[in-house]
C-alpha cells in the first residue's frame, strides 16, 4: 500500500523519527508533528532523501486544540489521514517520584499527551477511514502498558490507558477495514530514556553503563530502528488480520 497519507506524532527524534523515515522509504507521504520545528526539519530532509514528500506541522499536543489543528492542516494540503501513528509521549523521566509525592500537574500533562491527544486524533480521523473502508491506527505504548516501573505512576497508568483505548477502537471498527494496534517497546536508547537511567543511577548508586547493560536480555538497550519495522508492517494489507493487539518489542524483557 504505497502513497498512503501518514501522520506520525512525536516525530522529531527517537522512535517517531525512525518510523517516519522508514515509512517514507516505502513511498508514503509523511506528515510529522512535534513541539520542536528544528528537529522536524531534519526529519523532513530525511523523508525527502528517502524519496517521499514531508509535511511539517509544529504543535504541542498537550493543548486540546492542537490535534484537530494538525489534522486540518493535513487535509488542507493532502486529504484525509489514512495511517495514524500516535507516538508522542511524556515519559516518567521528566518528573519521577513515589506516588505519595507525585506531582499533580505532571499527572495531568502525562494524560493529556499520552491518552487525550491520541483519543482526539483517532476520533478526528475515523470518519474518513470509515467512509474509505480502510485505515490503520498504531499507538506506541510501552511494556509499561503491562508491567509497572518504579516512581512512574503517571506513565504506567497512561500507558495502560492507551492499551485500553487501542482495544476499544479495535473492537468498534473491524468491519470497516480499520485496524488499531499498539506497539509496546521495552527500553530504547532515546533522550527520554537517558534521563530515566540518570535518575536511577543517582537513586541506586550504580553507573549508567551497568544499568544500561541490565535493561534487556541483549545486554544493551534497543535502538529506534529496531522498533520501527513493526509499525511499517502494521500499516500494510499483510497485517489486515492483526487487530487490537499490544505487541511487545522488548528483546524478551517480558513475555506476555
Amino acid at each position: 500500500m504505497a502513497n498512503q497519507i501518514v501522520l506520525v506524532t512525536g516525530a522529531g527524534r527517537g522512535i517517531g523519527r525512525a518510523i517516519a523515515t522508514q515509512l517514507a522509504s516505502q513511498g508514503h507521504r509523511i506528515a510529522v508533528t512535534a513541539r520542536t520545528e528544528a528537529q522536524l526539519q531534519v526529519v523532513a530532509d530525511e523523508i525527502t532523501a528517502a524519496g517521499s514528500e514531508p509535511l511539517v506541522i509544529a504543535s504541542d499536543l498537550s493543548d486540546r486544540a492542537a490535534p484537530l489543528h494538525v489534522i486540518d492542516r493535513i487535509e488542507e494540503n493532502w486529504g484525509p489521514v489514512e495511517v495514524l501513528i500516535n507516538n508522542a509521549g511524556v515519559g516518567s523521566s521528566q518528573n519521577p517520584k513515589p506516588l505519595a509525592e507525585f506531582d499533580d500537574d505532571f499527572w495531568d500533562l502525562s494524560f493529556a499527551v499520552n491518552v487525550t491527544a491520541p483519543y482526539l486524533l483517532i476520533k478526528r480521523v475515523l470518519p474518513a477511514m470509515i467512509e474509505a473502508g480502510w485505515g490503520r491506527i498504531i499507538n506506541i505504548a510501552s511494556i509499561n502498558s503491562k508491567v509497572p516501573t518504579l516512581h512512574g505512576a503517571a506513565y504506567v497508568a497512561s500507558k495502560h490507558a492507551i492499551g485500553g483505548l487501542t482495544r476499544a477502537v479495535a473492537k468498534d471498527y473491524p468491519a470497516c477495514g480499520i485496524t488499531c494496534n499498539a506497539i509496546c517497546p521495552g527500553t530504547v536508547a532515546t533522550l527520554m530514556n537517558d534521563k530515566r537511567i540518570e535518575y536511577d543511577a543517582q537513586r541506586t548508586g550504580r553507573t549508567f553503563q551497568d544499568l544500561e547493560a541490565d535493561m534487556t536480555p541483549l545486554g544493551r538497550r534497543m535502538v529506534p530502528d529496531e522498533v520501527a519495522p513493526l509499525a511499517v508492517f502494521l500499516t500494510g494489507d499483510g497485517a489486515a488480520a492483526i487487530n487490537g493487539q499490544l505487541i511487545n518489542v522488548c528483546a524478551g524483557t517480558i513475555m506476555s
